[in-house]
């Protein structure tokens, strides 16, 4: 009887345009707040997840821009190395070693002739996108090994073959091609064989093993200096703003292209945190519509309310009652905003993938735990609000 006698009170105290209201903020204020988080998900997976991490976008080759003042005087220093490599985007570095000497290579068949002046580097295998079993050298080799970048091999084909009517070359051909590498040295003229055993876009030289590179300059180097000039590193996140902010700061230039989307990745910074921003106002206005819309309910029937405890109706009961009216509204609105976020992630999801990009159909567990908790202040807010003006009317 207390309840029905209750919830006649609160339906003739209750305005339909303050519930709207209520409903409506909360509404907008959970779908902008939980889409910022969600927002912030599908970004962390579409930059840091292993389905779209890119093997050559995030290897990076630094060296010092060649401009009027560093002609010349263009090696880096150990203490520059050292504190590129304790910067947070780098995840890894090597130093790519320069050969110190002069090389040549001509193919030794008469079918395909060419002959050309070339030079090597090497670096750490774990910058090499190329496993191959051939892709090593010691005293007892018979040839050296080489990856030569794909772009040498589309400047012959699309430029060299074309105008000096020579036929075009695949990758399978170049491989088995016979070759034999010259090295000038103050020895005199030293012959090797060389063999391609990979193409690779990682890094834009032929690369050799670091072995044989020790060796060779220790045997026919010619210059003193050997700090490096050019170095690799491996980062999550080559549009980092950070790390173009570094390069930029510091002198350093890199392949422009992979580290082009810096700019959007400030832009995406901002919608997000804008979304952040906009849904936690959002959060409060929606909060206090609904802390006074019970305020106004309970206060239109303050003096039933009163008269209900002097009859014998404790202030525990009034409050479970109310808190079955007012907080459910809630947790139906949280839900509907869920489906509704979840519908949106399956599109999008969807339209990624059309563009070999890829996220999650399901929305991020933070998203699930994100509603959760604003539920839990919002299960505070109802109660406190209750609460204080049962108190007030007792």
């Amino acid at each position: 009887m207390l309840n029905q006698l209750l919830k006649k009170l609160i339906k003739t105290s209750t305005g339909r345009t303050r519930f709207v209201l209520a409903v409506v903020g909360l509404s907008v204020a959970l779908l902008l707040i939980l889409s910022a988080v969600q927002i912030q998900a599908n970004y962390n997976e579409l930059l840091y997840s292993k389905t779209n991490q890119d093997s050559i976008a995030n290897f990076l080759v630094f060296n010092k821009a060649v401009n009027d003042k560093t002609i010349g005087a263009t090696n880096l220093s150990d203490a520059e190395i050292a504190d590129l490599k304790a910067q947070p985007f780098v995840d890894a570095l090597g130093v790519l070693t320069p050969s110190r000497f002069k090389v040549a290579a001509q193919s030794i068949s008469d079918k395909i002739p060419f002959y050309s002046d070339i030079f090597f580097e090497s670096v750490p295998d774990e910058f090499i996108d190329l496993k191959s079993a051939d892709w090593k050298w010691d005293a007892s080799s018979n040839y050296i090994p080489m990856i030569v970048p794909n772009q040498f091999l589309d400047m012959y084909n699309f430029g060299f073959a074309t105008s000096q009517d020579l036929p075009q070359l695949t990758q399978d051909l170049v491989k088995s091609l016979p070759m034999e590498i010259k090295i000038k040295s103050a020895l005199g003229r030293q012959i090797y064989y060389g063999k391609v055993v990979g193409f690779s876009d990682r890094i834009s030289s032929v690369l050799v093993p670091k072995p044989f590179m020790d060796w060779a300059n220790a045997q026919f180097g010619t210059q003193e200096n050997t700090k490096p000039n050019r170095i690799v590193i491996r980062t999550k996140d080559p549009g980092n703003p950070l790390l173009v902010s570094y390069l930029q700061q510091h002198g350093l230039t890199t392949d422009a292209d992979k580290t082009r989307f810096s700019k959007y990745r400030q832009v995406v910074d901002a919608v997000v945190n804008i979304s952040w921003l906009t849904g936690a106002l959002m959060l409060l206005f929606a909060l206090l519509i609904f802390t006074l819309f019970i305020e106004l309910t309970v206060a239109s029937c303050k003096e039933e309310i009163s008269l209900l405890i002097t009859l014998g109706a404790s202030p525990k009961q009034l409050q479970a009652f109310l808190m079955k009216q007012f907080f459910p509204p809630n947790i139906v609105i949280s839900i509907i905003v869920l489906i509704v976020l979840a519908a949106l992630q399956f599109m999008l999801q969807s339209f990624l993938q059309s563009q070999n990009m890829f996220v999650s159909g399901m929305l991020s567990y933070t998203t699930t735990i994100a509603a959760v908790l604003i539920l839990a202040v919002l299960w505070f807010v109802n109660r406190w609000s209750i609460n204080k003006y049962i108190k007030l009317n007792q």
